[in-house]
């Protein structure tokens, strides 16, 4: 599926089975626990039912990746993980990866996007919050170091 022009910042695109080792690498940088396997992306790069989005500079560097899934009947995307490299930080990656879920969340007619964040992560939660989502609920011990999350949610306009 390919994404609308109007959501396809230049470095936006559909990872392929080739970025495996670098979708990995960028996890390991990104997180300190919960992280996907290699085995993990190679499936979801390959699904019908999930997406992984990544923002590349103009020498193909992984700058970000954002995975997510879609249930067949179901009108919820969920956002299963953003993550951008530390050194693109603050540079709109993040906002331009979760605009372009949210355009392929409405191609597949989903009504909203959910998601779930660490309580600690600030920054993400302020991105997610400017972006018009929403808490919906809290997630007690819901990360493997038991740290709490936040559930948030937004709908989607047609």
């Amino acid at each position: 599926m390919n994404l609308p022009a109007i959501c396809k910042p230049p470095g936006i695109r559909l990872a392929g089975p080739d970025e495996l080792d670098a979708l990995v690498s960028l996890e390991h940088v990104s997180f300190d626990g919960d992280r996907m396997s290699r085995g993990q992306y190679r499936r979801h790069v390959a699904s019908s039912t999930a997406q992984v989005l990544v923002a590349v500079d103009t020498e193909r560097s992984l700058l970000g990746s954002a995975v997510v899934f879609f249930r067949k009947g179901s009108g919820v995307a969920r956002l299963y993980s953003l993550a951008t490299d530390p050194a693109a930080r603050g540079k709109g990656v993040a906002s331009a990866l979760l605009t372009a879920v949210e355009a392929t969340a409405r191609l597949r007619h989903c009504r909203c996007v959910r998601l779930e964040v660490r309580s600690d992560n600030a920054a993400a939660i302020a991105l997610y919050e400017r972006s018009g989502y929403r808490r919906t609920g809290r997630l007690a011990g819901y990360y493997e170091d038991g740290c709490d999350g936040w559930r948030h949610e937004k709908t989607l306009a047609p």
